[in-house]
């Protein structure tokens, strides 16, 4: 489960920094840019995701062992 969360997190970690990297750049890469309903929240939604993904490593290292 620890892994899993790892994974889990580091995925939402690189989708949030794309989403923050392709608001301040224009940089063409990552998922949050792609999700009509988030329309004008893409950096709300690439901090949340960021934020969650260390919630997520908070959580994996809460776990212990593999």
């Amino acid at each position: 489960m620890k892994k899993v969360l790892e994974i889990v997190g580091f995925l939402a970690l690189v989708q949030g920094v794309a989403g923050l990297v392709h608001e301040f750049t224009d940089w063409d890469w990552g998922f949050v840019q792609r999700l009509g309903f988030l329309d004008g929240y893409e950096i709300y939604a690439s901090v949340a995701l960021v934020v969650l993904a260390f919630a997520l490593f908070a959580a994996a290292e809460s776990r212990g062992g593999g």
